[in-house]
């Protein structure tokens, strides 16, 4: 049978590696109490097995527990290629005209968000050819209004 400081060795480290894979900072903190629990049966080998579990678990989810309270996201990078208001008042020209029943599209001369051609939508109608302000990002559409 496993000797239980290889037990926890083990199995810290098999918990790290699927940290690594799934990157939620979450499992981190099991393995890390595992492998303190390895040190422990080290330190104290005759630690009966139902000490190790309560341990373990008091390890594990204290540091859970005291991680998600101290732990505060700074950015909201996690919209990447997602609009931030940017392109709110940008000009572009109407390729396909616009109208509040039908998309149209709309071109810029330089990319907004990655991309020249846009579907266009609009309250009103603007013909092909007329030049256009972006006043909202709707998705993967732009409301626009006519330029006068």
């Amino acid at each position: 049978m496993l000797e239980p400081i290889w037990a926890w060795g083990i199995l810290g480290l098999i918990l790290i590696a699927l940290e690594m894979l799934s990157g939620t900072l979450y499992i981190l903190w099991f393995g890390i109490a595992a492998l303190c629990l390895s040190l422990l049966a080290y330190i104290f080998p005759a630690i009966d097995i139902a000490w190790q579990l309560l341990i373990f678990t008091v390890l594990a989810l204290g540091s859970l527990i005291l991680w998600r309270q101290f732990y505060k996201k700074e950015t909201t990078d996690s919209n990447i290629g997602q609009s931030r208001g940017d392109e709110i008042g940008r000009i572009g020209t109407i390729t396909q005209a616009v109208s509040s029943k039908q998309n149209g599209r709309i071109e810029f001369a330089q990319g907004v968000l990655g991309s020249r051609d846009w579907v266009a939508i609009a309250n009103e109608e603007i013909e092909a050819g007329a030049d256009a302000i972006v006043v909202a990002v709707e998705g993967n559409r732009l409301r626009v209004t006519s330029k006068t």
